[in-house]
């Protein structure tokens, strides 16, 4: 299903979703920071109990205590990977040998919730002790972060 803007049919016609759309979703990201903020939709530092509470007490964010307490676990893994490969960004185009995978003839109908990639990836994060990494979560963030360009074949982006 392709939207009548020429756009992937996710962006439909909120304005912040087409400039989302348009200028930042599958485009290849080399920032570590912005790579963590994605994957965790929120940067969090080192945050202790009051932190945590603060947190838990916004009722602008999601407010899940497990969620707000894995994305701080989460953060530290990062770390650890950023020490382990010299940055984030290293460790994850590894995986794809530094270039995009770009399927061919991509369309609403026959885009995957989860590939081999995305399996490979949440359960190497996993082992490293992330939480909320599952396969559906880290496809879509590999889509997002421009790993695997799954633009619509109608899109305007789309580069097949």
């Amino acid at each position: 299903m392709i939207a009548d803007s020429g756009r992937c049919w996710w962006a439909g016609a909120d304005p912040l979703m087409v400039v989302y759309h348009d200028t930042e979703w599958g485009v290849p990201c080399h920032d570590d920071r912005e790579l963590f903020e994605r994957l965790m939709l929120e940067c969090f530092q080192d945050y202790g109990e009051p932190d945590f509470q603060r947190l838990l007490a916004d009722p602008g964010i999601v407010r899940n205590r497990l969620k707000v307490y894995g994305a701080a676990k989460n953060a530290r893994g990062f770390l650890t990977i950023q020490d382990e490969a010299g940055s984030f960004d290293r460790w994850l185009w590894n995986w794809v040998d530094g270039c995009p995978v770009r399927v061919p003839g991509r369309t609403f109908e026959n885009t995957p919730s989860s590939t081999p990639l995305s399996d490979a990836i949440s359960k190497d994060l996993k082992k490293r002790g992330f939480t909320f990494v599952g396969t559906t979560i880290i496809y879509a963030f590999l889509q997002s972060v421009g790993v695997v360009d799954d633009h619509d074949v109608g899109c305007f982006r789309y580069q097949g």
